[in-house]
């Protein structure tokens, strides 16, 4: 029997696909592609749209993981801040990832309008300050954002100015982001996935990768088939860990927990969040949450570093909620649930040639619904010999996460702790400067970004 969808409130409102079968026996075809999420999907789509013979292998079931269970937010840039990647990677590097961020978004708002899905598409992310000496350094962005940048869709909110627009507890200000956005991500994927099969694409579901051997043409072994193809992408973003040693150094798998109340009523909604926008915070554990298509309260937040689920995940996501929406204590609570997402050292996206033939591409640390989405197309255009996207996403900084395959993860966690605790004490982790140095095109070596700056936008981890 194929997998079952997760529990949770994106599975129980989707119209679900019929399963694709396994893959059984051999089969050929000009692309390979591994893994049905947001990248997968769209790599494929690109790809048979323009003659390509595709087929799409996944381990379990189309956007059975991060892809159908995060947070939704469609957010502007990267996972970074453009200050922060000014210093990392210069100006003019730094200007160039803030219009990959844009044509990411454009992506998804234009799919979602040629395809007609129907994925509860709504417009608008606030980023509210959860200190307040975070506050002015967050308007002041949104500035930078409008002078440096040319983006009028970000707007400077005082305290008040907030406090109209969010019926949330201790917030100081901050910015909205008026050209963002927020949808339901399983129903996004899943008409994706609806165009992508008109194309005559071949799909398979329950297929996991055994054996990847990397010969003049790329052979790829299920348990009861196996896949000859010129090119293979890889682009199961944490389920590539089992596949390459070189994602397994530089992607993170970071269990992140959600729940969705019960619906609430117009005049709670408009008191919860008046211009139904998303939100995400500026903890570096970031709180995020938005109003779904039928009155819900999603919400996702907290810091949790052990691997095992929550023994009550509702419990447990739930504290996190009060703390923000304390009027909220009688309100039911009818699904959570979590999942496992993949975060990169620098917070960077992971694009890899791994060889001539194969590609990968995932770790987009909390921005996967935009660039994810971008990201297969960028896969299909190298396919092509169309090289300018991909390699500026694939030179960009990778370091290994320390420790090797026992310690890279306490190490990590222990990281996350002592950011966390910054949190709590208000130490700001980064300062607008009201003068920027001049940016160089010299990325130093240094420690991983902060969440500070850009919040984890799709909410899928911290």
């Amino acid at each position: 029997m194929p997998a079952a969808y997760p529990d949770s409130y994106y599975a129980a409102t989707a119209d679900l696909l019929e399963p694709f079968p396994e893959l059984e026996g051999e089969v050929t075809c000009d692309v390979c592609v591994v893994g049905a999420g947001y990248t997968g999907l769209n790599a494929a789509l690109s790809l048979a749209l323009t003659g390509f013979d595709v087929v799409i292998l996944d381990a379990t079931r189309i956007a059975w993981a991060a892809s159908g269970r995060n947070g939704g937010q469609v957010g502007s840039g990267q996972r970074l801040d453009q200050l922060k990647l000014e210093e990392m990677v210069g100006g003019n590097t730094a200007k160039k990832l803030w219009s990959v961020g844009e044509e990411a978004k454009a992506a998804v708002f234009g799919l979602i309008d040629k395809y007609a899905i129907d994925c509860d598409l709504k417009r608008g992310i606030l980023h509210p300050a959860h200190k307040l000496e975070f506050a002015e350094e967050w308007q002041r962005y949104a500035e930078y954002l409008q002078a440096n940048y040319d983006y009028a869709d970000a707007e400077p909110l005082s305290e008040d100015a907030l406090n109209e627009r969010l019926g949330a507890r201790k917030y100081y200000g901050g910015y909205a982001d008026h050209g963002a956005g927020h949808l339901h991500p399983l129903k996004y994927a899943l008409g994706l996935t609806r165009a992508l099969k008109r194309t005559g694409a071949r799909i398979f579901e329950e297929s996991r990768i055994m054996r990847l051997r990397d010969q003049n043409a790329v052979e790829l072994d299920t348990l009861r088939g196996m896949v000859r193809a010129r090119f293979v992408l890889l682009a199961a973003n944490t389920g590539l860990l089992d596949l390459d040693a070189h994602p397994r150094q530089h992607i993170m798998p970071i269990e992140n927990y959600m729940l969705a109340t019960e619906p609430l009523d117009e005049a709670t909604r408009k008191s919860l969040i008046r211009d139904d926008y998303a939100v995400a915070d500026s903890r570096f554990i970031v709180n995020y949450f938005r109003l779904a298509g039928d009155g819900r309260l999603i919400f996702g937040g907290g810091e949790r570093y052990s691997p095992q689920a929550p023994r009550d995940t509702k419990r447990f996501v739930r504290r996190h909620m009060l703390k923000v929406f304390p009027q909220l204590r009688r309100t039911r609570i009818d699904y959570a649930w979590g999942g496992t997402v993949g975060i990169t050292r620098h917070r960077l996206p992971y694009f890899q040639r791994i060889s001539n033939n194969v590609l990968a591409a995932g770790g987009y640390s909390g921005q996967g619904v935009a660039m994810g989405t971008l990201g297969g197309q960028i896969l299909a255009e190298a396919v092509q010999g169309v090289l300018e996207r991909f390699d500026l996403l694939a030179d960009l900084p990778k370091t290994a996460f320390p420790g090797g395959a026992r310690l890279r993860h306490p190490l990590h966690v222990a990281g996350m702790i002592w950011f966390a605790m910054r949190d709590r004490l208000g130490s700001p982790l980064r300062r607008l400067r009201k003068q920027s140095k001049p940016a160089t095109e010299t990325a130093p070596d240094g420690p991983p970004g902060n969440g500070n700056g850009q919040p984890s936008l799709d909410g899928s981890q911290p």
